[in-house]
């Protein structure tokens, strides 16, 4: 039998896919599991930032339609890149379990953010990090740098940047652990939506793929995601808006924190949530309601009015 395994071409996205891979394989050993590598828009428009090309699944739309049009079985995505609505006919099977969540410093000269000097330059390529950024520490330049994690580590290499943010989890995930300077502690520097949690989509009612995949589904990280999932899809979010949220279990109550921002980090609004991790999607849509109630809307219409 053949799987066929849609993924972007990227390194970082194929060595999450041979991941995958490995662990159907080592499961079935019957079992053949190819890749088929898809460039989305998203890696095709490298030289303007991702909230200027507008528009949702920027990274994940070609290969959703690969799946639709069943040239592929399954996609492997990168969980924060999954859009809140899915296409019809498809849905998010698996979630494996997920790697460090948390947002990480890069740098050949300063351990710490804290230890920049006014001034400094640092270059991040998400609306997310740039706004959390600038809101604790205005005094920095914080320039917008597109490419994946080899592209933007050579460029602070050569001298562009004091530091760069990036995903703690793509790192790893590289082996490229070692370049770390620090990390970011998750619930005051908010992390994306499903940061370093992959998503395994496939088609309704594909019982065999969704059984194949099965025994790579992790329970904790399946509850923390769709809670953050649920928080993007109440307040309509993507990634022309400044927000993020993380949730942890801690026994059975899940504790969600959830993050709006404007663009030039001048106003940031944080809260968090914790209840029953029964109905996870609940205390997502409460988080985000909340965050409404205390001024987020006008944050978004804001946004949302100057596109």
């Amino acid at each position: 039998m053949l799987l066929r395994i849609g993924t972007r071409s990227s390194s970082l996205a194929v060595a999450q896919s041979e991941w995958v891979k490995k662990r159907l394989q080592l499961r079935y050993p019957e079992l053949r599991v190819e890749l088929v590598k898809i460039r989305t828009i998203g890696d095709r428009i490298l030289n303007s930032p991702l909230s200027r090309i507008g528009g949702k699944g920027l990274f994940v739309k070609e290969i959703e339609n690969a799946l639709l049009e069943e040239k592929v079985d399954v996609a492997v995505h990168s969980a924060k890149d999954i859009p809140a609505e899915l296409p019809d006919g498809l849905e998010i099977a698996t979630f494996p379990k997920r790697e460090d969540p948390r947002d990480a410093w890069v740098s050949n000269r300063y351990r710490s953010i804290e230890r920049l000097p006014a001034g400094a330059r640092v270059g991040t390529g998400s609306l997310r990090r740039s706004a959390q950024l600038k809101n604790k520490r205005p005094d920095l330049q914080v320039i917008p740098v597109r490419g994946n994690v080899d592209t933007r580590l050579r460029k602070l290499d050569s001298g562009d940047f004091d530091g760069i943010l990036l995903a703690a989890a793509g790192l790893k995930r590289l082996g490229l652990s070692e370049r770390i300077s620090s990390v970011l502690l998750p619930e005051e520097f908010i992390p994306a939506i499903g940061q370093g949690a992959l998503g395994l989509e496939t088609r309704v009612g594909d019982s065999l793929c969704r059984n194949l995949l099965n025994f790579l589904n992790d329970k904790e990280t399946e509850i923390t995601v769709r809670a953050e999932r649920a928080f993007l899809k109440e307040l309509h979010g993507g990634c022309q808006v400044p927000l993020g949220a993380h949730g942890r279990l801690e026994g059975e109550r899940l504790v969600l924190y959830g993050m709006v921002a404007e663009v030039d980090g001048s106003r940031l609004l944080r809260d968090h949530v914790q209840g029953s991790a029964v109905i996870p999607e609940d205390l997502g849509a409460e988080l985000a309601r909340k965050l409404i109630d205390s001024g987020a809307q006008e944050i978004l219409a804001r946004i949302y009015g100057s596109r």
